[in-house]
């Protein structure tokens, strides 16, 4: 029985839709990645649900709907408290922007199938239905689930140049759930390769965030590499070893995974040139955020390799404390493990000792003004040093740093 007045999860959220489409006399499935994840035993983090109902026929049945792409079928549904996407059969025209089609209309089950990508995205759940019948195919995507093979829907080259993109997507795709590329389906996307130039830099940006970001991410760069893919996504870096990718740990951050492709075996660890950084920066239009955050973590590991051992207490409780120092040690632990363990070990340390890593300042400049010190360059320098000594434990309190920065300012004790 369909629920009334009920907060739902997305699933359940899910069938309430295609339980009221149903009971209007409509066809209506799970349909896309919610199918493939639950078929390869994946948790989905979306429900989305296909239909014959028209756009204004879904904005009848549901209190609250919101329009994202009415001339393509697609409308939001948040009557059950998660939203959820229904959209309506559909067969594509040509798509001569090589990203959407230039008119859709709207088919049947079957029609919406074949226009879909690869064949495991082209499958749909009657969530109502019952053992094996649940599962509508058309395009063999089960098979292709079952011998975890990745395979374009009809032909390869006409999904290809329908747009480019897809080339990153069955990579990504490929690596997330361990498939192999159907051979039809890799030389397509070899025969596409250059093409990917042509994409937007947000969309192919957004498509290596998903990859580098997972923990299939050595494979995903690998398959760059394979289907000659990299020098489209990368330009000149995919000419660099991306070896320290393959040994990060699973929830690293894009920025650390993005640092080890900058960080070749054979190079200074840490500092490629600005060259490269700009470089990469362009090919996946890095936010400025991005962009200061791969510098200081770049900098940061190349202290840790080359400085570390040399710093005293403050130097290494500063470094710690800074910006990159986290996504460094995450990348030095796919290149030197028993270093990164190290460092980790001196950090907890530290933590303990005389206030912690970062511990508030004893004084600031209003504390020199009252002094008598007339604000000027040096304030910064009198700060910092006696900062030191609070990070050192060489001070422990107000006056004793008061005392330090008289001394320093030349006041005598």
């Amino acid at each position: 029985m369909e629920p009334v007045g009920e907060q739902l999860d997305a699933r359940r959220a899910a069938e309430a839709v295609v339980h009221r489409l149903h009971g209007r006399g409509h066809v209506a499935y799970l349909a896309g990645g919610c199918v493939r994840d639950e078929l390869l035993g994946e948790e989905p983090k979306d429900f989305d649900v296909a239909t014959d109902a028209r756009p204004g026929e879904v904005r009848g049945m549901f209190r609250r709907t919101a329009e994202v792409g009415a001339a393509f079928g697609v409308m939001l549904v948040r009557e059950f408290g998660p939203t959820i996407e229904v959209a309506t059969f559909r067969a594509d025209g040509e798509y001569s922007d090589k990203r959407r089609p230039d008119s859709v209309e709207f088919s049947d089950a079957e029609r919406d199938a074949r226009r879909r990508d690869f064949t495991i995205n082209a499958l749909f759940i009657d969530p109502l239905g019952s053992g094996d019948d649940r599962v509508i195919d058309f395009v063999d995507g089960r098979r292709d689930l079952i011998t975890r093979t990745l395979r374009a829907v009809g032909d390869p080259e006409k999904r290809l140049a329908e747009d480019h993109l897809r080339a990153l997507r069955a990579v990504r795709f490929a690596a997330r759930y361990g498939l192999g590329i159907d051979p039809a389906t890799a030389g397509a996307i070899r025969r596409h390769a250059s093409a990917l130039s042509g994409v937007s830099r947000e969309r192919i940006g957004g498509e290596i965030r998903r990859m580098l970001v997972h923990p299939s991410r050595a494979r995903a760069c690998e398959l760059l590499h394979e289907l000659r893919l990299a020098r489209a996504v990368f330009g000149e870096v995919a000419e660099y070893d991306d070896a320290p990718v393959v040994g990060l740990e699973p929830g690293v951050s894009f920025i650390a995974a993005l640092m080890g492709l900058l960080v070749a075996r054979g190079h200074d660890p840490g500092s490629p040139d600005s060259g490269r950084v700009a470089s990469v920066r362009r090919s996946l239009l890095l936010s400025n955020d991005e962009r200061d955050g791969l510098r200081d973590g770049l900098g940061a590991l190349r202290r840790l390799i080359v400085e570390w051992d040399g710093l005293g207490e403050a130097s290494r409780k500063r470094l710690a404390a800074g910006a990159g120092f986290a996504d460094a040690v995450a990348l030095l632990g796919s290149i030197d493990a028993p270093r990164a363990s190290a460092v980790r070990a001196e950090v907890a340390r530290l933590g303990g000792r005389f206030g912690g890593i970062a511990p508030d300042p004893l004084i600031g400049g209003e504390d020199l003004i009252a002094m008598g010190l007339t604000p000027g360059p040096g304030f910064a320098e009198i700060l910092d040093r006696v900062y030191d000594a609070q990070l050192e434990g060489r001070v422990s309190d107000a006056r004793g740093a008061l005392g330090l920065a008289g001394s320093l300012a030349g006041r005598g004790g």
